[in-house]
């Protein structure tokens, strides 16, 4: 079976499982696990940051970096379609009392047009305005990158603005290799980041929350309150350092493959591709109501070896990855010619 569900499908290599067995490990609560350690010091480098901190999930980093920026009763701007907002069970309201204002953008990028006037004036009537997210590479954009001249601008306004910036990079892994710009680079108009070992780089789980000395620190006590931190985690941590040696630069097979996918959606007019062709890992292609549901087409797929995603009634989502070969692409390719021929109505 051909798994383009998601790139958190992936399972370990030979060598991540055998630079997980050989890891050096502590106690990350009461001490210090010096992989752990190891790998913190690097991401924050290469994110051109203070300090890192380890964290089992991308909604936890996201979530305490909400929390650490914000106060209860404070709002956050973000973009309506983000991962904050749509799929981590507003926890930022269960968890922290914060209020989310969504912006309707393009794909998940956000302009200056689109931010006027969003920030509530200071009156003891209204919540206050405390920080602004944005997604790179945005999940449900179908993989688009935020172009950098504009994150710029838009964090600019930010600050001038008075607000905090964070920046869900979960695949910024996946945005660096697409645009030839440094982790540094994309991370610098931000105030905190996350980003995400266990997607396009095959580790089996773990996020990274980067930014300040202070920041870190009042993330690491967040952590512990909500229930993140670990013991010997040097063993997992171990296998985002592999993975960071060994997967990064590999990441453009991976885009390259959504892109033959996307030529294959595109021979059928009843296929949409959400934004043309796709400028990272995931494709996601809209099927005509006159042919039938998302769900039908994924079905008919999955008799044919291949499992995707219905992302809504009408959207499917594929997303290539690190355990899907050239020459799966080329039978997923032709999978989607067979569903997409045989079953056409329209």
């Amino acid at each position: 079976m051909i798994d383009l569900r998601s790139d958190t499908v992936t399972r370990p290599t030979v060598g991540m499982r055998e630079a997980m067995f050989r890891a050096e490990v502590g106690d990350d609560v009461i001490d210090v696990d010096p992989t752990l350690d190891a790998l913190q010091r690097r991401t924050a480098e290469m994110l051109g940051k203070q300090a890192a901190i380890f964290m089992p999930s991308g909604t936890m980093t996201n979530q305490i970096a909400l929390r650490v920026h914000c106060k209860p009763g404070d709002e956050f701007l973000c973009d309506s379609d983000c991962h904050i907002y749509n799929y981590e069970q507003g926890a930022f309201a269960q968890l922290s009392g914060l209020v989310a204002k969504t912006l309707q953008g393009v794909q998940g990028v956000l302009t200056l047009d689109d931010l006027e006037n969003s920030v509530r004036p200071v009156n003891e009537h209204m919540v206050q305005t405390r920080l602004l997210c944005l997604e790179n590479t945005h999940n449900r954009g179908s993989g688009k990158l935020q172009p950098q001249d504009q994150v710029v601008r838009v964090c600019d306004w930010a600050h001038e603005s008075g607000l905090q910036t964070h920046l869900d990079g979960a695949r910024l892994f996946n945005a660096s290799v697409a645009t030839g710009l440094s982790l540094k680079e994309l991370a610098s108009p931000f105030d905190s980041v996350s980003v995400c070992f266990s997607k396009g780089l095959g580790a089996p789980l773990g996020s990274c929350l980067a930014g300040t000395h202070e920041f870190v620190s009042k993330a690491r006590r967040a952590r512990k309150l909500f229930g993140g931190g670990m013991r010997q985690v040097g063993v997992v941590a171990s296998a985002a350092i592999y993975a960071l040696d060994h997967h990064i630069e590999r990441l453009a097979i991976d885009h390259e493959h959504a892109r033959m996918l996307a030529q294959a959606v595109g021979e059928f007019d009843f296929l949409s591709v959400m934004g043309g062709e796709p400028e990272t890992n995931i494709l996601i292609f809209h099927v005509s109501r006159a042919w039938g549901t998302a769900q039908s087409f994924a079905t008919e797929l999955e008799k044919h070896g291949v499992r995707v995603m219905a992302f809504s009634p009408i959207a499917i989502r594929m997303v290539t990855h690190l355990d899907v070969s050239t020459d799966q692409i080329h039978r997923a390719c032709e999978a989607i010619r067979r569903v997409a021929g045989k079953n056409r109505t329209v």
